[in-house]
């Protein structure tokens, strides 16, 4: 699902995106990304730091991983490292136990308010490497004196116990190679059959690489990691900085356990209520308007690749993804650039306005034939750096997703679904339905529904939306809002995916919360 559901200011990267649908349709659409680190496009290699000695492993009840004591060692960047034990599956703590990863920065000044977690997206992206790498752009001066700030990996993801798929190469193949559906009628029976198929060995690979893990890496069972992680620093109370996907652990958190609701902050709200379908309609429907505002934009300024009206710029992006569709480009390395990758391409800069420019080159590109930039923009977004994958972020990506959504093998709801898509945008639409395939072969089956939270008896709870946040659109902040009972909605009136590191409005607002506990008495609708 972009952040499919699922990227960055400036310099920032996605992180959580949905990358929905099949390879054979699989733009990214999707569900809530994340706040996207911030790192440049030219690369965003990991910080590399190595973790402390494990502690004793617990004794195997609950209550013994809460009072785990970690070995803190220095590590990149002026941190602490550590790792920490978690059961494999919480509802037998005395069975198989895993391991996340720890980065900290401790408080630099002398009244300390406690330890502030912070999660920036995905699902799949780093904490600890968010953390470590981008700690001065993620959290304010104010809050790294009076915060231990902890960013972890999340169970699945990165240096904590992690999903594991398919090497370099196959990862290569069902990112950029030639999808088995090529050729056949879009939404046909025998294109969902081949893209099934494809999707059905993509989970059993994954299913083999990583083992049991695969069934344990749901947002609930991190919700329950995230409590054991506040028992081990010693906190009564969370407190909590969640960037897109992130805001939908701490969503869950405050639903699990409010009455240990300290100061939770939740940017770029995910709606908990949604199906995958209705992820990937939303953000559709969002970055097909992003795309339009950069039209707008670009058709203002000097040296802009499109022509005409809005309309008719719209159009030539539309033909040209319609002439990669049919013929797809080939780089360098052997890799392809068909439809699929031209949009990931394209969405990825819609993340954050200061990344429109990318989009210039791309199309410019994209007109004569030229598959650089395309690739480029989508290693970027796959965290593909000189031939390599630094991160499992896409595998992480899957197997969260795959647990944490409900979805329909009906083929006839799957084609009016696409058809839709079709309808309410139609530059990227066309090429954004099926999403739920990408789950309907996976190994371990995900939930029936998923249940609206209220957080009944929680403190208040900051949750930021933006009007123009493609990836986690506003309508789904103001839900969140709402199914809260302590729930405050902070507006951003602007573009992109997140706010409390574009609008110093909103970081006041957060940083006078995450400080004192005051919230505003009112939406102050920044802008």
């Amino acid at each position: 699902m972009i952040d499919q559901v699922h990227h960055p200011r400036p310099p920032v990267r996605p992180v959580a995106a949905w990358r929905c649908g099949t390879r054979a349709g699989r733009a990214l659409a999707a569900v809530a990304g994340a706040v996207i680190a911030a790192v440049a496009l030219s690369g965003c290699a990991a910080a590399g730091s190595d973790p402390a000695p494990l502690p004793p492993a617990p004794s195997g009840t609950v209550e013994s991983f809460g009072a785990q004591e970690p070995v803190w060692e220095a590590c990149d960047n002026a941190m602490q490292c550590a790792e920490v034990h978690a059961p494999l599956d919480w509802d037998a703590p005395e069975g198989d136990t895993i391991t996340l990863r720890l980065v900290k920065h401790p408080a630099t000044g002398d009244e300390r308010l406690g330890t502030l977690f912070v999660n920036p997206g995905g699902p799949g992206a780093s904490g600890a490497d968010y953390v470590s790498d981008n700690f001065d752009y993620a959290v304010a001066p104010e809050l790294q004196a009076a915060y231990d700030v902890i960013g972890w990996d999340p169970r699945g993801v990165g240096g904590s116990s992690a999903v594991s798929c398919l090497d370099t190469a196959g990862m290569d193949e069902y990112l950029f190679g030639e999808s088995p559906a090529a050729g056949l009628e879009r939404g046909s029976d025998a294109w969902i059959d081949a893209a099934l198929a494809e999707e059905t060995e993509f989970g059993a690979a994954c299913a083999d690489a990583t083992g049991p893990l695969l069934a344990h890496v749901s947002t609930d069972a991190t919700v329950r990691d995230l409590d054991m992680l506040r028992e081990i620093v010693g906190d009564p109370k969370l407190n909590y900085l969640g960037f897109s996907y992130g805001t939908y652990i701490g969503a869950r958190y405050a639903d699990a356990y409010p009455e240990q609701v300290g100061r939770l902050v939740l940017d770029g709200a995910m709606d908990p209520t949604t199906s995958m379908s209705d992820v990937v309609r939303e953000q559709t429907l969002g970055f097909e308007q992003a795309l339009r505002a950069y039209t707008t934009d670009c058709l203002q300024r000097r040296g802009c690749p499109l022509t005409g009206s809005v309309d008719d710029a719209m159009g030539q992006i539309s033909a040209l993804l319609d002439r990669v569709d049919a013929s797809p480009l080939t780089g360098s390395d052997g890799r392809t650039v068909g439809v699929n990758v031209a949009l990931t391409a394209i969405i990825t800069p819609l993340y954050s306005e200061s990344m429109w420019g990318y989009l210039d080159d791309l199309f410019t590109s994209l007109a004569t034939d030229d598959p650089s930039v395309a690739l480029s923009l989508a290693d970027f977004y796959y965290d593909r750096v000189d031939g390599a994958y630094l991160s499992n972020s896409t595998e992480a990506f899957s197997a969260i997703n795959c647990l944490d959504y409900p979805i329909t093998r009906d083929r006839d709801q799957l084609r009016a679904d696409a058809a839709e898509l079709a309808e309410i945008a139609p530059t990227i639409g066309r090429f954004q339905g099926y999403g739920d395939i990408s789950c309907a072969a996976w190994p371990v089956p995900g939930p029936e529904e998923r249940a609206a939270v209220t957080g009944s008896g929680a403190d208040p709870i900051l949750v930021v939306g933006t009007t123009g946040d493609p990836a986690t659109p506003y309508p789904w902040a103001v839900s969140l809002a709402e199914q809260l009972e302590s729930g405050v909605l902070v507006t951003y009136v602007g573009e992109g995916h997140t706010a409390t590191t574009t609008s110093d409005c909103v970081a006041d607002v957060v940083v006078d919360y995450l400080l004192t506990g005051a919230v505003p008495g009112s939406d102050p609708r920044c802008s």
